[in-house]
C-alpha cells in the first residue's frame, strides 16, 4: 500500500551503509554473474578490436549477478531507498517479476513541451572520507578519458533530443557536475529542446530510447556488438520506467541500478563503458562498484528478515 511504501526505514542505520560496507556475496559465492571475470576482461579486449576497426565509438558491457533472496520484495526497496537513495525510486510488480529501483539517470522528460535528458557517464567509487572523496572528484573531472567518454554522450543525446526538438531549441546545460551516491560518482550534464510542433512525449521516447549512456555510440552497431558478447539478454535492464500523465507530461528513468526480483532470485546487472583507451580491470571494477548498492541492500534485508540483524561484512 501506499502507506507500507511511506513508511519510515527505521533499519538499516545510515552510519552501517557507507562506501566502505562491502557485500559479502562477492567473496562468498553466493553471487552468481553472467561473466566471468575472465571473459569479462576478454570481451573488453572484443570490444576494443571494433572500437580501434572503426566500427563504434564505444559499446556499453553489462554483467548480471544472481543471489538467493526469498523475502517480500516490498522490504527490499523500504531498504533500498535508505542504503542508495537516488532521484528515481520505484517497486513496480509485474506478473512476472518485481522490480525494485533506485536509477540515478533521466530516460527521457517532458514537461510543458520540453524534452529534457540528462546523460550519465564517467564514474568514480565514493571516498571513505571526505578528503578522499573530493580527491576522487577532482580525479574524474580531470580524466580526458572519462572527459571523452562524457563528451562523445552529450552529442549523442543533442543528437537524440534533435531529432523531435524543434530547429535551434537544442540546450546544453549544467556541463559535467558531480553528482555523488551511496558508492558511486559520476558526471552529469543536462541537453534539453522544445518538442516540435505536432510530436507528442511518446516521439521523444522512440527517438532516445535505448539511451547511449547504456548501449554505445553508435547505437544500433554498439546493440549488434552488445548482442553478440553478453551471455544473456538485458530483460529490464537498460529499458524505461515512469509514467505519462493525462496532460500528455512524460517522466522516464533508465533501469540501472534496478534489482530484479523472481521465483526466489534477485538480479542485479550494472555496465561500463569502454572506448578506445579503456582499460579491461578499471571497467571490470566499476561494474562492481555499480552493483554494490544494490547487494548491501539485498543483503541487509535478508540478514533483518532473519533475524541477525545489521550484519556487517568486509
Amino acid at each position: 500500500t501506499i502507506a507500507q511504501l511511506s513508511a519510515p526505514a527505521a533499519w538499516p542505520p545510515p552510519a552501517d551503509i557507507g562506501p566502505r560496507h562491502e557485500p559479502r556475496c562477492l567473496t562468498d559465492g553466493t553471487a552468481r554473474s553472467s561473466f566471468s571475470r575472465e571473459a569479462f576482461l576478454a570481451a573488453v579486449d572484443r570490444a576494443s578490436e571494433y572500437i580501434r576497426a572503426g566500427d563504434v565509438f564505444q559499446v556499453v558491457l553489462s554483467r548480471r549477478l544472481e543471489i538467493p533472496f526469498s523475502g517480500p520484495a516490498l522490504e527490499l526497496y523500504r531498504t533500498l531507498r535508505v542504503v542508495n537513495p537516488s532521484p528515481f525510486m520505484f517497486y513496480l510488480r509485474t506478473p512476472t517479476c518485481t522490480l525494485v529501483g533506485s536509477s540515478p539517470e533521466i530516460m527521457v522528460r517532458e514537461v510543458d513541451g520540453v524534452v529534457t535528458v540528462r546523460p550519465l557517464a564517467g564514474t568514480r567509487r565514493r571516498g571513505a572520507t571526505p578528503e578522499e572523496d573530493r580527491l576522487l572528484a577532482e580525479d574524474l573531472l580531470a580524466d580526458p578519458k572519462e572527459r571523452a567518454e562524457h563528451v562523445m554522450l552529450i552529442d549523442l543525446g543533442r543528437n537524440d533530443v534533435g531529432r523531435v526538438a524543434a530547429i535551434g531549441s537544442v540546450v546544453l546545460s549544467d556541463v559535467m557536475t558531480i553528482e555523488r551516491y551511496s558508492h558511486v560518482m559520476h558526471l552529469t550534464s543536462n541537453v534539453s529542446g522544445r518538442l516540435a510542433p505536432g510530436l507528442t512525449a511518446f516521439d521523444a521516447l522512440r527517438a532516445c530510447l535505448p539511451a547511449g549512456t547504456v548501449s554505445g555510440a553508435p547505437k544500433i552497431r554498439a546493440m549488434e556488438i552488445i548482442d553478440e558478447l553478453e551471455p544473456v539478454r538485458r530483460g529490464p535492464y537498460a529499458g524505461a520506467v515512469g509514467y505519462v500523465d493525462f496532460g500528455g507530461a512524460m517522466d522516464t528513468c533508465i533501469a540501472l541500478r534496478t534489482i530484479v526480483v523472481a521465483n526466489g532470485r534477485a538480479y542485479v546487472q550494472s555496465g561500463a563503458g569502454i572506448v578506445a583507451d579503456s582499460v579491461p580491470d578499471k571497467e571490470y571494477e566499476e561494474t562492481v562498484n555499480k552493483a554494490k548498492g544494490m547487494l548491501v541492500s539485498i543483503e541487509m534485508t535478508a540478514d533483518r528478515l532473519a533475524g541477525r540483524g545489521a550484519a556487517r561484512s568486509g
